[in-house]
């Protein structure tokens, strides 16, 4: 499992941008999930702070990661994303302890 690259996303976003944004990132989950080597990808939206979304994905490998980062619509949106967003990113990596969900 060490050749997975798998991590958490907040993405903060401006209140009045909140809906926008998930009505245009709810439209790359299943795109999304259906890019080779995605092994995970799951986008929610936080119950007490509804500007607050977490996206939690899981790649077979970096170079999976970087062939999605690098597709039109994301590198748009990565150009364009503080207009949406109050902060930038955090990002945190994680190791997966447990196998997949996918892999049933």
């Amino acid at each position: 499992m060490s050749e997975q690259h798998a991590f958490i996303l907040h993405a903060k976003t401006r209140p009045e941008k909140a809906d926008a944004f998930e009505a245009l990132f709810r439209a790359y989950v299943e795109p999304s999930r259906a890019e080779p080597g995605c092994i995970e990808y799951h986008m929610l939206r936080d119950q007490q702070d509804p500007t607050l979304f977490i996206f939690y994905e899981v790649w077979a490998s970096q170079a999976h990661l970087d062939v999605h980062s690098n597709l039109p619509h994301m590198q748009q949106f990565f150009a364009q994303r503080m207009d949406y967003l109050e902060r930038d990113f955090e990002i945190r990596r994680i190791d997966m302890l447990s196998p997949s969900s996918a892999s049933r």
